[in-house]
């Protein structure tokens, strides 16, 4: 079983930057897949970003076209803890936030492919 818990979003200027933590419970930490996903009122949750198990892939990141080059997506196992960097915000970026944990990244855009869920944390961006 793993617990996720999202903190630090917030409203922010377009152009402004936040950093995204979402720290893990669990023994298992390091061999999980994570992710991070989007909700906005009236839209579908949405894939953002994915990092791979270091061990097996060497951490390997993906991301959603409309997030490359502004996001960054990192892990440390240490503190079993993934972060979402998101830099040059817009507000079409204004949504709820969700980290995800999964134990294999075959399908990472897909929200199927994780097995738990943070309870997520809101970003608002003005324009």
């Amino acid at each position: 079983q793993v617990q996720l818990v999202e903190s630090g979003g917030g409203l922010v200027q377009a152009g402004g930057s936040l950093r995204l933590s979402c720290a893990a419970s669990g023994r298992t930490f390091s061999s999980y897949v994570l992710g991070w996903f989007r909700h906005a009122p009236g839209k579908e949750r949405e894939f953002v970003a994915h990092i791979r198990a270091i061990a097996w892939s060497g951490g390997s990141t993906y991301y959603a076209d409309s997030v490359k080059g502004r996001f960054t997506i990192s892990r440390d196992n240490a503190k079993n803890t993934v972060y979402l960097q998101m830099n040059s915000l817009k507000p079409e970026d204004t949504a709820v936030y969700y980290c995800a944990a999964g134990p294999s990244g075959g399908r990472y855009w897909s929200d199927g492919s994780y097995d738990y869920w943070g309870q997520g944390t809101q970003v608002t961006v003005s324009s």
